[in-house]
């Protein structure tokens, strides 16, 4: 069986914990970021774990992990 290819983009967007938890960034993270207020700045730096229906369809993107 020959080895599977990463996704490069899901690979930048999608970190997996140790326990095999896929986690995932918030959307607008920089664009027009000056005009924010600082609380919802603040909510962008937290990882979330990503929606069960969408599992799936990440793990075959990055068959492997990513650290």
């Amino acid at each position: 069986m020959p080895k599977l290819k990463t996704h490069k983009g899901a690979k930048s967007r999608f970190h997996t914990t140790g326990s095999g938890k896929i986690m995932r960034i918030k959307g607008p993270k920089s664009h027009l970021r000056r005009r924010k207020a600082k609380r919802v700045k603040r909510l962008f730096d937290s990882k979330l774990e990503l929606h069960p229906a969408d599992r799936t369809r990440i793990k075959r993107l990055i068959p492997y992990g990513v650290g």
